[in-house]
């Protein structure tokens, strides 16, 4: 039996409610009392980053992340430079608003070599660590589901974020744990304990079957295959019990009113994670 969840670790993360503005998404959370969100940077740049930490402020709200950092492959050095500069600036947004954590979504390949595109993702994190460390944000390093290696990530696995974390030596960096990415993997489970200290974030959704789109794949909890429970367990046994993000992209839920929507959210969040 799952122990029963405290509404108080749900986070909203803003991609879920793709559709609304910064100040929409952090007026639905509070009118339905979800007590955190998620800020995505392409929304803190509709209206800047000094009105986006005014309305933050305001609100209350906790900032459990910002999304996203990382793409740090290129084929030049002055495109590899330009990302670094970039992720520093998310770091500082992340500093700004509050927000312990910047995902790092490392990035695809610019070639065929997988492996020096994963040196660049290594040199690319080893280079923002002290300025990460000067601002107090901690760098989350998210394993991306295989189908997205071409496109998104050619860090793929649990095991292959916990090995770069390891490599990288510092306690600046840790991994996020997000379910649709993850819950395939038959070493997932003892990939968590060997994560154990270090998880910065878990993220849910479910896998519905069929998939209904590849970047859009993603279904509201218990609508799928993933066992959340299950994995929420074994991520909490190894010392994660901060916000639990809920990160759904999916059209028909972007298109959904925002009161069902967020409803939806909340019970799902009870009953299934």
């Amino acid at each position: 039996m799952s122990k029963k969840l405290d509404i108080q670790r749900l986070s909203l993360n803003q991609i879920t409610t793709e559709n609304w503005s910064l100040q929409e998404a952090i007026q639905g959370c509070t009118d339905h009392q979800i007590p955190v969100i998620s800020v995505w940077r392409h929304k803190i740049a509709e209206v800047g980053l000094l009105e986006a930490k005014k309305l933050i402020a305001a609100s209350g709200l906790e900032v459990s992340s910002v999304c996203r950092g990382g793409m740090f492959p290129a084929l030049t050095a002055s495109e590899r430079k330009e990302r670094i500069d970039d992720n520093k600036y998310a770091i500082e947004e992340a500093a700004e608003l509050g927000a312990d954590v910047l995902v790092l979504v490392c990035g695809p390949s610019p070639h065929k070599d997988l492996a020096e595109s994963r040196k660049w993702v290594q040199q690319g994190i080893e280079e923002i660590i002290p300025f990460a460390e000067q601002h107090g944000v901690k760098l989350g390093i998210e394993p991306l589901h295989p189908m997205f290696a071409a496109d998104r990530s050619v860090i793929t696995t649990l095991g292959e974020a916990n090995a770069l974390q390891q490599s990288l030596g510092s306690s600046q960096v840790g991994v996020i744990i997000d379910a649709f990415h993850v819950w395939w993997d038959p070493d997932l489970y003892s990939e968590i304990e060997k994560a154990a200290g270090k998880i910065l974030g878990y993220h849910v959704s479910d896998w519905k079957v069929p998939l209904p789109d590849i970047f859009k794949g993603r279904s509201m909890m218990g609508d799928g295959v993933i066992d959340l429970p299950r994995i929420r367990r074994a991520v909490e046994a190894n010392g994660y019990h901060g916000p639990i993000e809920v990160e759904i992209i999916n059209q028909a839920i972007w298109d959904m009113p925002g009161k069902e929507s967020l409803e939806l959210i909340k019970q799902r969040f009870l009953s299934c994670v």
